[in-house]
C-alpha cells in the first residue's frame, strides 16, 4: 500500500470528476505522471519528427488512392505506449464544436469519439466504448511511422475510473493482449494506492521491456534444468535407465510445481524433502505413497493433509528411485525455485536435454527463443482467430447501438464456443514448445472474450464454461521420441495450470481431477504407418545393424571427427507401409526435423527410406521436412485445416523442395502462401547449432501474402529488423505476381501478334515510288484497309510503321504487300510492282538459307496471317513497340501495316487501350516481359495472352476510361506532330 497523501488526494479528486464528460484527459495523465515520478509529455511541435512523447500526436494513413489522412493519438511515447481515452480528447471536443466531423481517418468522427465518453459505466454501451477505444489504439499503432516500430503497450483509459493495459513484446503488433493477465490488466483508480501497480505503470513509462516476463522465466528455467541434469546423471550412473529416470524426475518436478501453485499445501513437499536430510533412504516410500494419494485424491500421511484428486497419466506409475544425500540436496535446491515462473515455451527443451544422456551436454547451448516461435504462431493461428474476433466485436457493437445487447451477448457466446472447439496440431511436436505458445496466445484471446461477456452482464455463461473452454485437449501432437512426447504433455498441463492461477488466483483451483488422463500427444511416426516392423538379419542369422547416423569419434591419425563405427543400431524392414494419418485440426504448426536429402539414408536407414517413398510422391531430392509440408498442404486443401505454418530449412526454395510447393500452389483447388520469411537465423534445438531457416504459412485459395526479409540480424536472436512486402508469394518464396507461371487465357487468344517481318528492304518504298508503281490500277486515295485475305481489293501498297515511327514520328515510307497472291497473280495484276520486287528483293532472297523464303520471294518472310485475320472488320487497332524504354500503347488506323518491331492487338475499344495503358498492366508487362540491355520487351504470349482484364466493370467507369484513353492518345500524337524535337 502507498502511504503518500498525494495518492489519496489524486484518487479522491478523480473519483469525483471521473464520470464527467468534461473531465480533462491531459490533466489526468499529467497528474498520473507526477504520482508515478515520471516526466510529463512535452509540448507538441510542428515537425512530427520531434513528437516522440506528446499529447495529440498526429499519425498518417495512406488511403491507397494517392491521398493521405491523419488522426491524433491522445498520448504517445515512442517505444513505450499509445494511450487512447474512452472519453475522447480535448482536440476531439474542439473539433466537434467546430463541426469538423471528418478528423478521424479510422472511421469515427470527432463527435462520435466525444459521444463515446458519455456511455454510462456498467452498461453495454460502456463495454462497447472501451472495445472501440482499444481498436482505435491498435489502428493508431499500425499508422505510426515505420521507423517507430510497434509500441509494446496500449493503454485504454476511462479517465478517472480505470486504465486497461495491453502488451505485445513480439514487436509485430499482432498480439496485444491483456497484461499482465486477465485478472490484473484493468487498473482501477483505487488500485493506484498499491506500490506494485504504480511500479508497473512507471515501468511502462520508462522501461517497458523490463516487464517482458520471458527474460526472468528463462533464467529460472535454465537453473532448474541444470539441477535436474545433475540428479539424472547421478541416478543413471547407479544403473537406472533413461526412461525410468526421466519418469521419476517428471513426477518430482510436477509435485514441486503443484506446491508453488497451491494445488498441495504451500511448502509441504519441499518440507518433506528437507525433513529427510538425515534419512534419505526413507524418501522412496514416502514419495510413492504421496503420488498414490495425489492420483486418487486421498489423505497423504507423508504430508499430513488430504489431497485433491489428480487422477492423471502422470501418477499411474508411482515408482520412486532411492536417493542419496547429495541427490536429495540438489532436489531441495530445485524445489526452492519459484516453479510458477517456469517458462513452458523453453522448459520442454531444457528438460529433454537434462533427462537425455545424449543431449545433456547441450544444456548450456541456446534454445529456440520464444519470439521465434511467436513469429510463426502469429500468422498461422492468431491472426485468423483475432480477425474472426474483430468481426464479432464489430457486429456486437452495432447490435449494442441498436439496443440489442442480449443478441450481442449470444453472438459473442457463439464465437467463444467455436474458439473453445478449435484444434491445433503439431505433427513433429518435440517437447511441445509450439503447442504451448499457441495455447498461451489462445487463452489470452479467450480472456478478452470472457471479459467482454462479463461487461455485458453475461456472468452465468462465464461461470459455467468449465466444460467448454480452452484446455490442453485442444492441442494435439505427434512425436516419435517417447520421452519427448511425455514432456510435451506435461508442458501443456503446466502451462495451462499457470494460466489458470494467474487469472483466478490460488484460491480458485481448477475442477478435479486436476490432470485429465487424455493423451493428446501421440507417440508414433508422423509420416508412415505399417503392419509390422521386422528386424533384418544378416547371412549368419544375426541382427543387421548400421551406424546410428549421429555418434562421432576422433580419428587417431587425422584428429578429425569421423563416424563411430561402434555406435550401431538395428536395421528394420517395414511390412505394408502406408501414409500415416494425422488427427483433424483447424491449424497445423511446427518445426519438423532438419535432415537434408543427402543424409536421409544414413540417418533413417534404407528400410525406412524405402517405406517412406512408397507412400508419397515427394521427390527424393527434397529435404525431409518437405514431407510434413506436403501432408499439411493436403490437410489444408482437402482436410479442412484453415492454415498451416512450418519452420523449414531455407533450402525450401531450391528446385526439388520447390516442386512440392508448386504442386499445391498450381492445383485446381490451390493453396497460397500468406506469410513467408525465406532466410532467417535460427538456433536448432537439438544441439544449439545456428542454421538458416525459412518460415512459410499457407491456406487454401488464392490471395496476396506478407513477405518478410531480414534487414538486420546483428542483434539476433533477441532483436531482428525486417522489411515487409505485400503481394502474391510464389513457389520460390519471392513476392509479387509470379506471372512466369501464368497461362494464356482463351479470351485473349489470337488477338495479339507481332507485325510482318519483311526479309527484304526492297519492299519499302517512298510515297513517290509508290505513286509510280501504282499506275492506273492504284486509286489515288489511300487504301482504307490492309490485306487480310478476305475480300481484298487491288491495293498492294500501304502506310507502314515500325518502332521508331511510334516513339518519335512516322518516316513517311510505304510498303508493298502481296499477301494472298501467287507469283503468277502478282505478275499479271501488278506488273510494275512485280518487276520492282524482282529487281530489289529476289536477288537477296535467292541467297537465303530457308527454302520457304527463297521460293516465296515476292511476299514477306513472315506474313502474320493470324493478326490479319483478327483485324478483319476493324477501323483501327492497338499497337506498342516490342522493345522500348517507355511503354506506350496507341491506336493505328487499319490502313497501316505494322512491322515486326510492333506488338499489335486486334481491338479498337478505347476502354481496352486505357486498361493496357494503366499502371497495373504496365507493372505486369515489366514483370512478364524480357529485356534487351536496359530496355523492357513486350512479349504478346507472356504479357498479353495471360493478362486478366478486369471483369464486371460498371459502364460508367468504362466510359470514363474510354474518354481518358482517347484524350491521351490524341494528345500524344498532336504533341509529337507539333514538336519535332520530342519523342515518347
Amino acid at each position: 500500500m502507498g502511504e503518500s497523501p498525494d495518492i489519496d488526494a489524486f484518487i479522491a479528486h478523480w473519483r469525483e470528476t471521473g464520470g464527467s464528460e468534461l473531465a480533462n484527459t491531459q490533466s489526468f495523465i499529467n497528474g498520473l505522471c507526477r504520482l508515478l515520478g515520471v516526466e510529463p509529455a512535452a509540448g507538441s511541435r510542428v515537425d512530427d519528427a520531434h513528437n516522440d512523447y506528446v499529447f495529440e500526436r498526429r499519425v498518417f494513413q495512406d488511403n491507397g488512392d494517392g491521398t493521405a489522412s491523419f488522426g491524433r493519438i491522445d498520448c504517445y511515447k515512442r517505444d513505450c505506449f499509445i494511450l487512447e481515452a474512452k472519453q475522447g480528447s480535448d482536440a476531439d471536443r474542439a473539433a466537434a464544436e467546430r463541426g469538423e466531423d471528418d478528423l478521424d481517418l479510422f472511421g469515427q468522427s470527432a463527435r462520435a469519439r466525444v459521444k463515446r465518453g458519455t456511455a454510462r459505466r456498467g452498461t453495454p454501451g460502456w463495454a462497447k466504448a472501451m472495445v472501440q477505444a482499444k481498436g482505435q489504439a491498435e489502428r493508431y499503432a499500425k499508422a505510426l511511422p515505420s521507423d517507430h516500430g510497434w509500441p509494446p503497450f496500449l493503454l485504454v483509459a476511462d479517465i478517472g475510473y480505470c486504465i486497461e493495459v495491453y502488451a505485445d513484446f513480439t514487436g509485430t503488433g499482432k498480439a496485444y493482449a491483456q497484461f499482465p493477465d486477465r485478472a490484473r490488466y484493468r487498473i482501477m483508480l483505487e488500485d493506484l494506492q498499491y506500490n506494485e501497480v504504480r511500479d508497473r505503470l512507471r515501468a511502462i513509462w520508462i522501461d517497458p521491456k523490463s516487464l517482458d516476463p520471458t527474460a526472468r522465466a528463462a533464467s529460472v528455467t535454465r537453473d532448474i534444468a541444470n539441477l535436474l541434469a545433475t540428479v539424472a546423471r547421478r541416478i543413471e550412473k547407479r544403473g537406472y535407465n533413461a526412461e525410468t529416470t526421466s519418469g521419476f524426475l517428471m513426477r518430482v518436478l510436477f509435485t514441486m510445481f503443484a506446491e508453488d501453485s497451491g494445488l498441495i499445501s504451500e511448502g509441504s513437499f519441499t518440507g518433506l524433502l528437507k525433513n529427510q536430510r538425515a534419512h534419505p533412504e526413507h524418501l522412496q516410500q514416502q514419495l510413492s505413497a504421496l503420488w498414490a494419494a495425489m492420483d486418487k485424491g486421498e489423505f497423504s500421511p507423508a504430508l499430513g493433509v488430504p489431497l485433491k484428486k489428480f487422477n492423471g497419466y502422470l501418477f499411474k506409475d508411482r515408482a520412486a528411485i532411492p536417493l542419496d544425500a547429495e541427490e536429495l540436496e540438489v532436489l531441495i535446491q530445485a524445489g526452492e525455485h519459484v516453479w510458477t515462473e517456469v517458462e513452458p515455451a523453453i522448459f520442454g527443451t531444457l528438460l529433454e536435454r537434462a533427462l537425455d544422456p545424449k543431449e545433456r551436454a547441450k544444456l548450456g547451448a541456446h534454445y529456440t527463443p520464444r519470439a521465434y516461435v511467436e513469429r510463426l504462431i502469429g500468422p498461422t493461428i492468431m491472426e485468423p482467430l483475432r480477425a474472426d474476433w474483430d468481426g464479432v466485436r464489430g457486429a456486437a457493437t452495432t447490435l449494442i447501438d441498436e439496443g440489442k445487447a442480449d443478441e450481442a451477448r449470444l453472438h459473442i457466446e457463439a464465437f467463444h464456443r467455436r474458439l473453445a472447439q478449435t484444434k491445433v496440431l503439431d505433427p513433429a511436436c518435440g517437447t511441445g514448445n509450439f503447442l504451448y505458445v499457441a495455447m498461451a496466445r489462445m487463452k489470452e484471446l479467450e480472456g478478452e472474450v470472457l471479459d467482454l461477456l462479463v461487461e455485458l452482464g453475461d456472468d452465468q455463461y462465464v461461470a459455467e464454461i468449465t466444460g467448454h473452454t480452452i484446455t490442453p485437449e485442444n492441442f494435439l501432437g505427434i512425436e516419435i521420441n517417447p520421452r519427448a512426447a511425455g514432456i510435451a504433455q506435461l508442458v501443456l498441463w503446466i502451462g495451462y495450470l499457470q494460466w489458470h492461477f494467474r487469472v483466478n488466483g490460488k484460491d480458485r483451483p481448477p475442477p478435479e481431477p486436476i490432470l485429465r488422463d487424455v493423451r493428446t500427444i501421440e507417440n508414433r511416426d508422423a509420416l508412415i504407418d505399417y503392419d509390422d516392423k521386422v528386424l533384418e538379419r544378416d547371412g549368419y542369422g544375426q541382427p543387421a545393424t548400421r551406424w546410428d547416423g549421429e555418434a562421432m569419434k576422433v580419428h587417431p591419425v587425422t584428429g578429425r571427427k569421423v563416424p563411430d563405427e561402434e555406435a550401431r543400431i538395428e536395421v528394420y524392414r517395414y511390412i505394408k507401409p502406408r501414409a500415416a494419418k494425422w488427427p483433424k485440426a483447424d491449424f497445423i504448426v511446427g518445426n519438423p526435423p532438419f535432415i537434408g536429402a543427402k543424409y536421409f539414408r544414413e540417418r533413417l536407414g534404407d528400410g525406412y527410406v524405402k517405406a517412406l517413398f512408397s507412400t508419397t510422391d515427394v521427390p527424393e531430392s527434397a529435404d525431409f521436412v518437405m514431407h510434413w509440408w506436403d501432408k499439411a498442404a493436403l490437410a489444408a486443401r482437402k482436410g479442412g485445416a484453415r492454415r498451416f505454418g512450418f519452420v523449414t530449412t531455407n533450402s525450401i526454395t531450391q528446385m526439388f523442395s520447390r516442386r512440392v510447393i508448386a504442386k499445391h500452389l498450381d492445383a485446381k483447388d490451390p493453396l497460397h502462401l500468406l506469410f513467408a520469411i525465406p532466410d532467417h537465423p535460427w538456433v536448432e534445438e537439438r544441439g544449439g547449432a545456428a542454421v538458416r531457416i525459412a518460415m512459410t504459412v499457407a491456406s487454401k485459395g488464392r490471395a496476396v501474402g506478407h513477405h518478410w526479409s531480414v534487414a538486420d540480424e546483428s542483434g539476433a536472436p533477441e532483436h531482428l529488423t525486417y522489411t515487409v512486402k505485400v503481394g502474391p508469394i510464389g513457389r520460390d518464396l519471392r513476392v509479387g505476381d509470379h506471372v512466369a507461371e501464368t497461362v494464356a487465357l482463351k479470351s485473349n487468344s489470337e488477338l495479339a501478334s507481332r507485325g510482318v517481318q519483311l526479309m527484304g528492304d526492297g519492299f519499302i518504298v517512298t510515297r513517290k515510288q509508290a505513286a509510280a508503281l501504282a499506275q492506273n490500277k492504284f486509286l489515288r486515295a489511300q487504301p482504307t484497309h490492309i490485306r487480310t485475305g478476305f475480300e481484298d481489293g487491288e491495293a498492294v501498297i500501304f502506310e507502314y510503321r515500325h518502332g521508331r515511327d511510334l516513339t518519335s514520328r512516322p518516316r513517311g515510307v510505304m510498303v508493298i504487300d502481296l499477301f494472298g497472291l501467287s507469283e503468277a497473280e502478282a505478275r499479271e495484276r501488278h506488273p510494275a510492282v512485280y518487276q520492282h520486287l524482282l529487281a530489289n528483293v529476289k536477288p537477296r532472297r535467292d541467297q537465303n538459307n530457308r527454302p520457304s523464303y527463297r521460293h516465296n520471294w515476292w511476299v514477306f518472310g513472315e506474313q502474320r496471317p493470324e493478326i490479319r485475320k483478327a483485324l478483319r472488320g476493324l477501323k483501327r487497332y492497338i499497337a506498342t513497340v516490342v522493345t522500348t524504354k517507355h511503354r506506350v500503347f496507341q491506336f493505328l488506323p487499319i490502313s497501316v501495316l505494322p512491322d515486326d518491331a510492333l506488338i499489335n492487338i486486334a481491338l479498337d475499344e478505347a476502354y481496352i487501350l486505357g486498361v493496357l495503358s494503366s499502371r497495373y498492366h504496365l507493372v505486369w508487362a515489366l514483370e512478364t516481359g524480357g529485356s534487351l540491355e536496359d530496355r523492357p520487351r513486350y512479349n504478346n504470349s507472356r504479357c498479353f495472352d495471360p493478362f486478366p482484364f478486369p471483369s464486371e466493370v460498371p459502364e460508367a467507369l468504362k466510359d470514363r476510361i474510354r474518354a481518358e484513353a482517347e484524350a491521351l492518345d490524341a494528345l500524344r500524337k498532336r504533341v509529337l506532330a507539333e514538336h519535332e524535337e520530342l519523342g515518347v
